[in-house]
């Protein structure tokens, strides 16, 4: 075997040159990547965002909730970042996707003293014997449903536990509301987990709990999320950007939310939904 071998002299001026040249070669190198591939972690950016279009069966509501409640729901906005912030840092450690604090707009308007006629009390809107079960002190002298922090542990708790059961955000907000009870009945009857094969089996309040859930969520993120999606929905989605990451580069584009939400910024903001 014959081995060329180049001989030639070194200089500091030489030496420096080979230098650049060999880590100018080692950027490039690093940089090249097989057509189709993405690194690991945009690859695992792109299968967590998927992409959640609005289901067919909520188009209409979600339009015409919006239009109807938007000036409720840009006045609870413009007073939402301290509340938000409790929320998501709670959230956040008890693993709950940060996106299920709209159900408290729905549940308050994010009022800690909101009350409803039937006794529920705080942000999270907690009967008093479920807010006991879950640690809070509810007597005349005192009443820690009206505490931000400590409700909304509460509610987390409780949250946690119901997806522990159904596995489903959807139907989660719907026993949040109603109760487990009532979601286990509407699976028997219809005998489906989806809550859109199931919703006419719910009481009309946890049913239309559900789709204000939605249409709340779709005014301040201008989009879809796991949250509210089907357990179906959400492993179509997952495929799907397994699939896309296979197949197509990422290439990340930041989201705007718009300052005030109206139905025909939604329309805009998702090719995927277009309004009955």
């Amino acid at each position: 075997m014959t081995y060329l071998k180049m001989t030639f002299m070194t200089t500091p001026v030489l030496s420096k040159f080979v230098n650049k040249s060999l880590l100018l070669l080692a950027f490039t190198l690093l940089a090249i990547q097989p057509a189709g591939q993405v690194p690991a972690a945009e690859n695992t950016a792109w299968a967590e965002k998927g992409s959640f279009p609005l289901n067919m069966n909520a188009r209409v509501f979600v339009n015409n909730y919006i239009r109807e409640n938007e000036e409720v729901l840009r006045a609870v906005q413009q007073r939402s970042s301290s509340p938000f912030k409790l929320i998501d840092a709670v959230f956040t450690r008890y693993g709950l996707p940060r996106e299920i604090k709209y159900l408290a707009v729905i549940e308050s308007e994010l009022k800690p003293t909101a009350l409803s006629p039937v006794g529920a009390r705080g942000p999270w809107q907690l009967m008093p014997e479920t807010a006991q079960l879950l640690g809070l002190t509810v007597n005349p002298d005192q009443d820690e449903r009206i505490l931000y922090y400590k409700s909304t542990v509460a509610a987390a708790k409780y949250l946690k536990d119901l997806y522990g059961e159904f596995g489903d955000w959807l139907l989660v907000v719907a026993a949040y509301n109603g109760g487990a009870a009532q979601v286990y009945r509407a699976i028997h009857k219809a005998g489906s987990r989806s809550f859109w094969d199931l919703q006419a089996f719910l009481p009309a309040e946890s049913r239309m709990h559900v789709k204000k859930f939605i249409a709340t969520h779709y005014y301040f993120e201008g989009r879809g999320s796991a949250a509210t999606s089907t357990k179906a929905e959400c492993m179509a989605c997952a495929a799907d950007a397994r699939t896309a990451s296979v197949h197509t580069p990422y290439r990340s584009k930041p989201f705007v939310q718009p300052a005030a939400f109206r139905p025909s910024t939604l329309a805009r903001t998702s090719s995927s939904i277009f309004f009955l």
